[in-house]
């Protein structure tokens, strides 16, 4: 390797894109090309980056099976930094098993962070949580332990495990530290911001507030009754009864946690559960069916007693009901909260992450662009869609993740 690679190399391993190009920038040979990829993919041009990063695998051949591995790692991370979820994985995967086998261990390291990445991306905390446990950052590069760090404590605060978080960000701050990259010191430090900012409105009876993710953890280990707006659930003492996929029994549980301890009236209820204006009687004999399965779902937790007017909630156990909702409430909230991130999506890498079809995010995208509320920029299978973060909230209570009980 001649020295202006070695300079450029090192330029990169330091967050220095602009000085490495200043060393490269007109070379075509293959070390040069992958180099370029890499300062192009820390500079956000990620179109450009996978071309020359291709170009370089392309350039190394078959007989530089080490080198191109390499390239191979390096358009996969610039894959998932552009929310490319269907990059394909036993590509990666062959990739390591040819570092793994050259000794090469940092870059075989990295690309086992790459599948923890992705897998937190989808929501499959699990799979995440068993890749990074067996994954011991001790003896390697201060960045990427500090990559591990942010890591465990993306997982901890999807499982709202704020101790853990908190701790894992205390070494990735200090692994940064030693990395001296800013950047990495920025995405630390943004992370640390997510423990500091409202993550939910807490509704109940004495009135309404915001809540740190602290704050809602003690909430749900507490023996309050509550209706999780932002996960689609019924918590009570660490135990939780889904309805993501139950939406009118949501709405229904919805209503009658807001007016805990009073009641609903059965007109209210018809009309927004069904979203009819007028009710007869096949609408209230439907509202008497959906609400014997709340009575099934919520057994263990509650009672849904009728009243002369409409119908009320009681606890079991609890003394108090609360409602658990979103700072600012939209339709749409889960796919916003993953394009807050700030990276650019597009709609089949949206698909994958949320568990729907394409045609149902791309419908939402249309909607939330027609309302200002989302942009998009490029055409075709190119296009991707981005917002700028709810300014004062975070979104980590709308991502995907495992219930303590379905």
């Amino acid at each position: 390797m001649d020295s202006l690679i070695t300079a450029a190399a090192r330029a990169l391993a330091a967050g220095d894109p602009l000085g490495a190009l200043n060393r490269i920038a007109l070379r075509e040979d293959a070390g040069a090309l992958a180099l370029r990829g890499i300062a192009m993919a820390q500079l956000g041009d990620f179109t450009r980056a996978r071309v020359l990063v291709r170009r370089a695998a392309r350039a190394f051949g078959a007989k530089e099976a080490l080198a191109r591995s390499r390239c191979i790692v390096a358009e996969a991370e610039i894959a998932l930094a552009s929310r490319d979820l269907g990059w394909p994985e036993k590509t990666l995967h062959q990739a390591r098993a040819i570092l793994e086998a050259h000794g090469d261990n940092v870059n075989a390291a990295h690309a086992r962070y790459l599948d923890v990445r992705r897998a937190l991306l989808l929501g499959q905390l699990d799979d995440a949580g068993q890749m990074l446990a067996s994954l011991d950052p001790a003896a390697l590069p201060a960045a990427l332990r500090a990559a591990h760090e942010l890591f465990a404590a993306g997982l901890a605060l999807r499982r709202l495990r704020t101790r853990d978080a908190r701790d894992a960000l205390g070494l990735a701050r200090e692994a940064a530290k030693q990395a001296g990259i800013p950047a990495l010191a920025a995405e630390v430090e943004s992370a640390w911001r997510l423990l500091r900012t409202p993550a939910a409105r807490l509704i109940a009876r004495d009135g309404e507030r915001l809540l740190l993710l602290d704050e809602v953890e003690a909430l749900f280990a507490s023996q309050t009754f509550v209706v999780d707006a932002c996960r689609l659930c019924v918590r009570e003492a660490g135990s939780a009864v889904s309805l993501a996929t139950r939406p009118v029994l949501f709405t229904l549980v919805r209503m009658l946690a807001d007016a805990w301890p009073g009641d609903v009236p059965r007109d209210a209820l018809i009309a927004r559960a069904f979203r009819l204006r007028e009710a007869d009687e096949t609408h209230r004999a439907r509202l008497r069916v959906e609400l014997g399965r709340l009575r099934g779902l919520l057994r263990p937790h509650a009672l849904i007693e009728a009243t002369s007017r409409g119908f009320a909630l009681q606890p079991l156990h609890a003394r108090e009901v609360a409602v658990l909702a979103l700072p600012v409430e939209d339709e749409h909230a889960p796919l916003l909260a993953h394009l807050a991130d700030g990276e650019a999506w597009s709609s089949s890498a949206l698909a994958l992450a949320l568990g729907a079809s394409q045609r149902t995010v791309q419908r939402a995208l249309d909607a939330l662009g027609a309302a200002g509320k989302v942009q998009s920029f490029g055409r075709g299978r190119a296009r991707r869609w981005t917002m700028p973060p709810m300014p004062g909230f975070t979104t980590v209570l709308l991502l995907p993740a495992a219930l303590a009980n379905d």
